[in-house]
């Protein structure tokens, strides 16, 4: 079965949204957007460091992405606004991380892979490193999700809960390094944010509890990645952009189904 690629395709997209789907939706509530896009946009840096040092794509991105999220924490509130210090922070490292690809001599890659995904190549060992990886994440988030919330509500509430927040943010930054490791083979470092994103704020629209929007950003983005597929496959479109533009599309849809609800339309 995983012979066809395809369907290890198929298999790697709903990994990859089952890991995005309960991280992306403390995304939205936390309104962490543009750190999410500032780690993903670290990734590439941590590629060029994985080819200069032979290790796995997995293992440089990871640990540069942590870099990244744990930097930006440490450096929050110190004298810059927090998308001040996100903007210089992400567009350096990307820079950075272009540079260094160009430094590399003998060494055949393809940058647009690494930019915009490249998930019809998924190997069975990608599979492992993704499935893995959303694993863990899902663990993470399922292990501390009451605390997580009540930090995300109110950190006086979670102080006198008798928990740290910063804690509860550490909890958050290790799962977004994790996630941006696994995307990158995917969708690839530019569209990671979207599919943290978008599937987590179409979810809003139907959820009637932080329970049930995770749910549901889960099931929107497997089936962003299904169907973003079949029409990369039918249109002979990218793959990884194609299941960006299936879920924002139902973004849209869910959208107007919301507004329609609230008496807005």
């Amino acid at each position: 079965m995983l012979d066809d690629f395809m369907m290890r395709a198929t298999l790697a997209g709903i990994g990859v949204a089952f890991a995005a789907a309960p991280l992306g939706c403390f995304v939205v509530w936390r309104r962490m957007a543009y750190f999410g896009d500032a780690t993903a946009h670290a990734a590439i840096l941590g590629v060029a460091l994985s080819l200069t040092f032979q290790m796995s794509i997995f293992t440089g991105a990871l640990a540069v992405a942590l870099i990244m999220a744990l930097t930006v924490t440490l450096l929050a509130g110190r004298g810059y606004a927090m998308d001040t210090l996100l903007g210089v922070l992400a567009h350096s490292a990307l820079a950075f991380g272009l540079v260094a690809v160009s430094f590399l001599s003998g060494v055949r890659i393809d940058l647009m892979a690494y930019l915009f995904g490249d998930i019809l190549a998924v190997s069975r060992s990608d599979l492992l490193v993704i499935w893995g990886g959303a694993a863990l994440v899902v663990a993470l988030i399922a292990w501390r999700w009451a605390q997580l919330l009540t930090a995300t509500l109110n950190e006086e509430l979670a102080y006198a809960s008798g928990f740290d927040p910063r804690r509860e943010q550490l909890i958050l930054t290790l799962s977004l390094a994790v996630t941006v490791a696994v995307a990158i083979k995917v969708v690839g470092v530019l569209l990671i944010a979207a599919m943290l994103i978008i599937p987590a704020a179409a979810a809003r629209n139907l959820a009637r509890s932080p329970e049930s929007m995770a749910l549901i950003a889960a099931a929107i983005g497997a089936m962003s990645s299904v169907a973003g597929l079949r029409a990369a496959y039918v249109f002979d479109t990218p793959a990884g952009p194609s299941i960006v533009c299936v879920a924002a599309v139902l973004f849209a849809c869910l959208s107007v189904v919301g507004w329609r609800r609230q008496g807005r339309v």
